[in-house]
């Protein structure tokens, strides 16, 4: 029997030339693993760039205000109480005995609005410093509302012990930075100003008045307090009376209603949005009256935080978190883009050298980079547009020559601008992304094998042979 033989190859050399394809598609996908560098390198470039652009909205809302968060109004009445204890005092012949005191102490007893109606009109603007920029606002607020009478019975304190004269009223507000006129308080006929200091546990900014005796001779004590307030990102309110309604209006286009409350009404359109609530005492975890010898705080601010509610003023897309999730695609590109590239070797008989392959992905990567640098100046959607366009236009010029036929680049052109539409359209759809990218991976599946169904794939590498020899 006669064994087929190479001759004058050596057997090394027929191997590689046997597997010539195999060896090509390991290639390939070491150059795509090798792209991941500069993939990473762009990424990290974003991650800074938005670490500077967080800091520079934190720098103009710390002048300006930040996110506020108000609550109140809460109306406080101390009171006294014994306490007994036993101390220690030198008696007759150097003893020492225990002798039992009598001390009194002052508590506070603290009491939410019956009915709570805040109005309000928020007039949003966007800050820059340098290229970057926050969305600030400044508006007015009415807090109205009504107090019952403190009913200390319920509470179980004698009222003999309640020092009337020192009620105050007391609200928690954020930022102080952002109030921008003296406050005061109207409490049934009288006004009173407002002082700057926190009289709630666990809040660390707000304003008091001391309101004198509430006891008066009606059933309720009607309130009013005019606010005009800075601040930053969101506004939020803290459902204190046993009806709260709160109604914003703003010429703000898009809103995002937040909290453990949604408005009852909204209207947005391009104009602005309207929005009421209506919340009552049901949806929070505090009650409406306590006093500061409960054994746990009952208005404390984890408390308050879960059941706020308001709006944030967003800036529309966030061309930084959109240029992320573009990045993480940035693979599959590269895949796609090589696949049609081996597909045109095998299919047209070309030959493309790995370092034309090398290229074709360095434009892939410079995508992402032009990217980001143009969505810092110009709306991320013409930003999209240029860098796509830009990088359509590098491939499909090296390609010309690559693929030695304009109908080849054309259909370049073609994969590259449907690749770079088919991005564009999972980044507007956030919560269908993964299922158009499911069906997008599928279809184009669906297509490479319709294309290479009738492929031999050893047809190549047995082409590259040298003849048999004659026996």
């Amino acid at each position: 029997m006669n064994e087929w033989k190479t001759p004058g190859i050596p057997e090394a050399l027929g191997f590689l030339k046997r597997c010539a394809t195999l060896f090509k598609m390991a290639g390939v996908a070491v150059l795509v693993l090798l792209l991941l560098i500069p993939l990473r390198m762009v990424c990290s470039v974003l991650h800074e760039r938005l670490g500077r652009r967080n800091e520079a909205v934190a720098n103009i809302t710390s002048s300006w205000g930040r996110d506020q968060k108000l609550v109140g109004p809460v109306l406080i009445v101390p009171y006294r109480y014994t306490v007994k204890s036993w101390k220690e005092q030198p008696a007759a012949g150097g003893k020492i005995e225990k002798v039992e005191v009598v001390d009194q102490v002052t508590a506070n007893a603290y009491f939410l609005p019956a009915s709570l109606a805040i109005t309000g009109d928020i007039k949003p603007a966007p800050l820059r410093r340098g290229i970057y920029q926050a969305v600030v606002y400044s508006g007015t607020l009415e807090f109205t509302g009504q107090f019952a009478r403190p009913d200390f019975k319920r509470l179980r304190i004698e009222e003999q012990n309640v020092l009337w004269e020192d009620a105050l009223v007391a609200f928690a507000i954020p930022d102080l930075r952002g109030v921008k006129e003296t406050l005061n308080v109207k409490w049934g006929e009288k006004t009173h100003p407002l002082l700057p200091g926190s009289k709630l546990g666990g809040f660390q900014s707000g304003v008091f008045a001391h309101v004198g005796d509430v006891r008066g001779s009606d059933a309720v004590i009607p309130f009013r307090l005019d606010l005009s307030l800075n601040g930053s990102g969101g506004l939020s309110f803290a459902p204190l009376g046993s009806q709260t309604t709160v109604k914003l209006t703003s010429p703000w286009p898009d809103p995002s209603f937040f909290g453990t409350f949604l408005p009852a009404e909204r209207k947005v359109s391009r104009e602005g949005f309207e929005a009421t609530w209506q919340v009552s005492y049901y949806g929070r975890n505090f009650p409406q009256q306590w006093t500061s010898q409960t054994p746990e705080p009952c208005l404390t601010p984890g408390g308050v935080e879960a059941s706020l509610f308001g709006v944030n003023f967003l800036s529309g897309i966030d061309a930084y978190r959109n240029t992320e999730r573009a990045i993480k695609y940035g693979v599959l590109f590269i895949v796609l883009i090589f696949a049609a590239f081996f597909l045109f070797e095998m299919l047209a008989a070309l030959k493309i050298h790995p370092f034309q392959y090398a290229i074709v992905g360095a434009a892939l990567c410079l995508f992402y980079l032009g990217l980001l640098s143009l969505s810092e100046f110009i709306p991320f959607g013409f930003a999209y547009l240029a860098s796509a366009g830009a990088t359509t236009l590098l491939i499909c010029f090296h390609s010309a020559k690559m693929l030695k036929s304009g109908a080849r680049t054309f259909i370049v052109a073609g994969l590259l601008a449907g690749i770079y539409g088919f991005l564009y359209i999972a980044l507007q759809l956030q919560d269908y992304a993964l299922l158009l990218g499911t069906g997008g991976l599928f279809a184009v599946l669906a297509v490479v094998i319709w294309i290479t169904r009738n492929i031999d794939w050893y047809a190549r590498d047995r082409a590259e042979l040298p003849p048999r020899p004659a026996q």
